[in-house]
Order: C-alpha cells, then structure tokens, then sequence
C-alpha cells in the first residue's frame, strides 16, 4: 500500500538500541517509534545528546522516526510540580522532533486521583492539555493522544471531549485498540465517534477476559475490519505502529499502571525480537487481506 507505512515501538526488541536497530532493519523496516533507546526514556534525553548518540545511528541504519513515544500527560492530574518538568520536557522534546524530522509527539490525559470522577477534572485536564499544545503550535509539531487506560481520556466519549476542544493541526489522535478493548469499549463504536480526529494508528490486540494483550488480529480490537474501512472508507494514510506486548520487555513495568504480568501472562515468544517480528508479519497478512479485497 502505497501511502501506509509500518512503524513500531522498537525498545520492545531490546533496551540495546543497536539491537532494536538490527531487528527492525532484518525485517526490511524503515521506521520506528522512538520510545527509549539504551535504557533511557526519550523525555530525558537532550536534543545535543540525540544529535551525538541516536542520529548516527539511525542515519547508518537507514532508520527514520515516526514518532516520539514520549510519557507526557502521564502523571496525575494534580501533581503540579511534575507538570511544570513535563512543559520543558515537551519544549525539548519538539526540538528532537525537528533533529529526527518527525512530526508526531505521543502524549496522555493525564491519572485522575485515586477514586475520584474523571469528569470532575474536565476542565483542568482541557485547561492542561491547551498548555501543551501551544508548544506543538510553537514548534510546528503534532500531538496524538492515546486513548491509554485509567488516564481521563481511556473511553470515546472522554477522547472526543479533548478532541472536540483542541482537536486541530496541532492535536489529533492515536487510536489504539487493545486499550479501548481493555476499558470495555467497542473499538468499532470508538472508530465511528473519533475517525475525524485520526492521525496515527497503534496496533496492539487484547482480549477483555483478564485484559490480556494478544497478536493482531486475534483479539477483539477488531483490527482486520477497522484497518479496511480506515484505509478503503476514510482514506486513512500514514503510519500504523506495531506495539506488540507480546513478552515482558524492560521498560513494561514503568509504562503499565498495573503490574505487567496482568497484561502480558505469559510471554508468547521466546523474546522481544520474536514477538516484535511476529506482530509485523501478522500485521503484514492483514495488510495483504485488505488490498487484495480492495
């Protein structure tokens, strides 16, 4: 497909990012979602450290990024200080996004406190989100929000509530099935409601028994349907960003609210880079499905 292109959440392979670069070049990849590379989250990285230690290598390998896969918006609504360091971090992380020629920054909706309404905080988490999207405006950059679990923003109605207010050049979405999956949502009813908003795809498949991550495909995210119609129905082009959650990877326990043997309870391959190529090609027959019923 001409206009599609494969991306994914490369830190899943490895925490080596010389290894993430192997694996993903072997499978004849040209993209990555840059989440962490050597252990090290991109939120911390400085833009001179990517210039001097992640560039090179990219450019060696051929590698482009299609995303930073940052961590912004995921505190709680309330932690003010860690909010102030999310703002400079977003400052530097857009100019990262100019150094890799990368468009899109991955953020949240920010934890609501422990038993509390996340509808009580709607206007703070709007009022919090516009913060951030006068830097994109700033620095000419996109920002996707990902329908995450437990965050404000984890069903479609509280997604086109953000979307509805600051959805423009500068915001749009990050649709991810398994999420919706695992809050107990049609991702069919979610496409339907957000579809306008749309910019970039994650594909990630779950099972709601036990919220459990499966291979695409395979689970209830609907991805073979959704995929057709986004693609064949409303024109979608751009990236679809594997996010296999397949095996227990490093870095899972810092991304995950829950522990992470009770979203991945057993791994599924014999380590990160399996998973990761199982994913891509699963992907890779969907894709083929699709165009040859087109």
């Amino acid at each position: 497909m001409k206009k599609i292109f494969i991306s994914g959440f490369s830190d899943e392979i490895s925490s080596d990012f010389n290894e993430q670069l192997r694996v993903v070049t072997e499978l004849g990849m040209e993209y990555i979602s840059l989440r962490s590379a050597d252990g090290k989250g991109i939120a911390d990285y400085t833009v001179e450290e990517i210039k001097e230690t992640i560039l090179p290598r990219l450019q060696k390998a051929g590698v482009k990024v299609s995303s930073l896969g940052s961590p912004i918006g995921k505190i709680k609504i309330d932690q003010e200080e860690e909010f102030q360091t999310q703002l400079k971090q977003l400052e530097e992380l857009c100019k990262i996004c100019h150094v890799l020629d990368c468009n899109y920054i991955r953020i949240f909706s920010f934890y609501m406190p422990d038993g509390k309404n996340p509808d009580d905080y709607k206007e703070e988490v709007i009022k919090k989100l516009k913060k951030f999207d006068e830097i994109a405006k700033k620095y000419d950059v996109i920002l996707i929000h990902e329908n995450e679990k437990d965050i404000y923003g984890d069903t479609k109605e509280r997604c086109k509530v953000i979307l509805d207010a600051l959805g423009s050049e500068h915001f749009k979405a990050a649709f991810d099935f398994a999420n919706f999956v695992q809050c107990k949502e049609d991702p069919e009813q979610c496409f339907e409601m957000l579809k306008e908003h749309i910019a970039y795809i994650h594909i990630k498949d779950a099972v709601t028994k036990e919220k459990e991550n499966v291979l695409c495909g395979t689970g209830e995210g609907k991805i073979p349907e959704l995929l057709a119609r986004a693609i064949n129905e409303e024109g979608y082009e751009g990236f679809l960003t594997l996010e296999p959650h397949l095996v227990i990877f490093d870095s899972l326990q810092t991304l995950e609210v829950e522990n992470a043997e009770k979203i991945i309870k057993e791994n599924k391959a014999k380590d990160g880079a399996e998973a990761y190529a199982m994913q891509f090609h699963a992907l890779q027959e969907i894709l083929k499905k699709i165009e040859k019923n087109d």
